[in-house]
Parts: structure tokens; sequence; C-alpha cells
């Protein structure tokens, strides 16, 4: 992995996460790119089109970036609780005048346009997260000339992706912000320090890790290192970057005096994710049963009308569990700082 970094051109071992919802912009991964490091386009929840937008408005300012994709792996809904949790939003829809859907809207992410997209467009690394990919996405991203990689929560995840072909692991945290890549949402990541985790897959597995998750200074990022990642990655010491694309209301609740912990919450998307508690996640994550991505879709008019009102009450404020260390800056800066022991 080291290596294939390096022919890239990459001489910073602190990479850029991919953040789906608006963090990640084009202009946050050529920053990292200029800073010597590799930023990720996040593919989530977007169209086929419009990722081909924003690798388009990537590649206008730098050839060194990758694409991180929600590989599928749904887990429907039960219906009656479906309806439950519907009812329960109904007040809110209301008071924000949007609909939600009365039935669950279970896709796969447009998967099958997205891997077209990037065979016939190909970017120099894939990562893949909530699932392994099949077979034949994996021969057909590696024929395109893709560096192959997993996102993966425990050593037994690990041992699958190296079973399954692909090409490196990045090894997510417990603490880390926004969705676990857990490949079973049912079951939440183990709480462990993340170098123990890197060592635990370092033993099970050879493939190359990026340890991710919870990485807030660069101590934490040494640790890591020693622990057997080739390199770090980090998310939300970038949500106040001058060049992210994080919302207004996202920035003023990450500048806020301190909410509290995060909570590792289904209430937004029915999987598991890390987040800045705020009125939302303290009225419904008692409530919210597993289902992705049918709850994404239920939520999502919510999350929007939230954001377009400035209320950060009512928006997905993820985060990783160290998020009050966030501090604004270039990307450039947050990045050199956070790999000045290396």
């Amino acid at each position: 992995m080291l290596d294939a970094l390096v022919g890239l051109g990459v001489s910073l071992p602190v990479l850029a996460a991919p953040m789906a919802g608006g963090p990640t912009s084009a202009e946050l991964v050529a920053a990292a790119a200029r800073a010597g490091s590799l930023g990720f386009i996040a593919g989530g929840y977007k169209t086929a089109y419009e990722l081909a937008a924003q690798v388009r408005a990537a590649r206008e300012q730098t050839d060194r970036f990758g694409v991180n994709l929600f590989a599928p792996n749904p887990v429907p809904v039960n219906l009656a609780e479906y309806t439950s949790y519907r009812d329960r939003l109904g007040p809110e829809a209301d008071r924000r005048k949007v609909a939600i859907p009365e039935v669950p809207v279970e896709d796969d992410d447009l998967w099958h346009d997205k891997v077209d997209l990037l065979v016939s467009d190909p970017v120099p690394v894939v990562t893949f997260t909530f699932a392994i990919p099949e077979r034949a996405a994996i021969d057909a991203l590696r024929a395109a000339g893709s560096l192959l990689v997993q996102t993966v929560t425990s050593p037994e995840e690990a041992a699958r992706a190296a079973d399954a072909g692909l090409d490196a692991l990045i090894v997510q945290g417990w603490a880390a912000g926004g969705h676990s890549g857990t490949l079973n949402p049912s079951k939440p990541p183990v709480r462990r320090s993340l170098a123990e985790l890197v060592g635990r897959v370092r033993d099970r597995v050879q493939l190359p890790i990026i340890a991710a998750g919870g990485l807030d200074t660069r101590q934490r990022v040494s640790e890591v290192i020693a622990a057997g990642a080739e390199v770090a990655a980090v998310g939300t010491a970038l949500l106040l970057a001058t060049e992210a694309g994080t919302s207004t209301p996202y920035r003023a609740a990450l500048a806020r005096p301190d909410p509290g912990p995060t909570v590792l919450t289904r209430a937004f998307t029915g999987r598991p994710a890390r987040a800045i508690p705020n009125a939302f996640v303290r009225a419904h994550h008692e409530h919210a049963p597993i289902g992705y991505p049918a709850l994404h879709h239920l939520t999502s008019p919510l999350r929007r009308a939230a954001a377009a009102a400035h209320d950060p009450e009512g928006i997905s404020l993820w985060a990783g569990e160290n998020y009050r260390s966030t501090r604004p800056g270039p990307v450039s800066v947050i990045l050199e700082e956070l790999a000045s022991d290396l």
C-alpha cells in the first residue's frame, strides 16, 4: 500500500477520509493532494451523474484522489417498526412542512451505475464501505487500474476482505464519526482503542492498513502507525477546514459550547453512526429501528429542511468521539500537524 501511494506521489502519511453529505468537497480533495496527501470523494448518496461531476471538479485540480462507494448491504426494515417510527416523526414533518415516505424505500445507492462510471473513467483508488463488493465489481474496477480498499471494523471482517481479494484495508475504529463501516449493522463495533484494533487486524491478515477513527492528535496518529498501520486517515479533524464543504449550521454546532459526548445512533439512517447529540438524536435515538436505507430515506426530507433553515438541531452532526479538538484552518496545516511526529 505504501509503495502504491508513493507511486501516486503521496508523501504525507495522513489521508483525508471521505465524508458523505457535503463536507468532502473537490476543493478539500485538491488541497489534500497539494499537501502531499490523498483525499477521497464521497460517492455515497450521489447519483452517478453527481459523482461524475465531482470527479471532474477534482480532476481539474489534481489527478491524485480516490472515490469511496457505499457497497450494497441493505437491511430491510420491519414494516411495523418503520410505521411506528414514521408516526413518531410525523409531528416534526408537519412542523417543517415536508412529506416523508409512507412506505419504506429500499435501494442500493445506484451501486451499479457508480461502478460503471469508475470502470469507464477510472480513479487511482476506490474504497468500499458497508459491504464487500461482489466479485464482478472487484474484477472490473481492478482491470480499470484502481487500487481497491475495503473498510473493516474487526479482525473477522478483515479476513473476509482478504479472502475476497481486496488490495488493502481501512481499519475503522469505534470512535470514528459518521457511519460505522461494520458489515453487520445489527452488531455495533467493539469498544477498543484503534491501536489495539490495528494490532489485532495485523495479526490476522497481511494486507496493508489505513487506520481511521478518532485520530485527533499527532500522538494518536503515531500510535496507530506504531501498531502496524502504513498510513492514517482523518475525517472529523477536517470538518472545520477552510476547504471543507461543511454547512453553516454544522460548523456552528462544532463551534458551540460542549453539547456532550457523541452517540452511536440509528436515529437518522437505521445504521449505527456516530453523531454529536442534538434535539433530533435526543428525541428519537431510543426509538429508531434498524433498517438501512429505509430510515435514511425516511429522515432525509427532515434533515434537508433543517439544513435549509440553518437549524443544527435537526441535521445529522456526524463527528468522531474526539470532535472537541476540531479546529478551523487550511487542510494542509491540519494534515501536516497530525503527521508531525512521524
